[in-house]
């Protein structure tokens, strides 16, 4: 009877232990869903910063939409530029024009003063033809005045054209009239200038008129 007692009694202690044991992995159990239910999932975690990446991109388009101009401000800038432009170039031809009036004044200002020394020349000699009694002093007076403005003009480009014995020429000669002549050798030449022509650095400023034989 003694030994039915301990038996019985042994078998209960090692329920009790057992019931302790599955409560306790139970408990391990419980607490080990209800934090694997608190966590997120990874998938969850893992697109969390793809969403913002995407947020953060189409922000920044919308803010570089933003930053560019309308067409209606693009519009407006290129008729700001070209009425900018039109003023500019008015301005310009204006003060372009201006200078062009003033240099057509003023072009000739050094020829005119470098020929003031001979208008001198030219009244000394008129004084001097008044009132002296020697035409051999006047004469020579006369003749330096004329080398001296022959000097002037070829330092200035002008140069008389070779008319006189030359065969006429329509493009050097203008000629006014025409004589008949004896030598067969004054035929279609110029046998007479009327009136002499010159050229301006080869370019022909006054036509020589003359007359031509036949």
């Amino acid at each position: 009877m003694k030994r039915n007692k301990e038996e019985k009694k042994q078998e209960g202690e090692s329920q009790v232990m057992d019931n302790a044991k599955a409560g306790a992995k139970a408990g391990t159990e419980n607490m080990t869903e209800s934090q694997s239910t608190d966590l997120p999932p990874a998938e969850t975690v893992a697109e969390k910063p793809v969403m913002e990446a995407e947020i953060t991109e189409k922000e920044a388009e919308k803010e570089e939409t933003r930053a560019e101009p309308s067409p209606e401000e693009q519009l407006a800038a290129l008729q700001d530029k070209y009425l900018r432009l039109a003023a500019d170039f008015d301005n310009y031809r204006k003060r372009m024009l201006k200078e062009r009036m003033e240099l057509i004044k003023t072009a000739g200002e050094d020829v005119l003063v470098s020929f003031l020394p001979i208008l001198d020349d030219v009244e000394r000699a008129m004084k001097s033809i008044r009132e002296s009694q020697d035409l051999e002093a006047v004469k020579t007076g006369v003749e330096l005045i004329y080398s001296k403005l022959k000097d002037f003009l070829t330092q200035k480009g002008i140069k008389e054209i070779d008319a006189l014995h030359q065969p006429f020429n329509t493009d050097l000669h203008e000629a006014i009239t025409q004589i008949p002549v004896d030598d067969q050798e004054k035929k279609g030449k110029v046998v007479d200038v009327v009136q002499k022509g010159y050229t301006l650095h080869d370019k022909i400023v006054r036509f020589p008129k003359v007359v031509v034989g036949e």
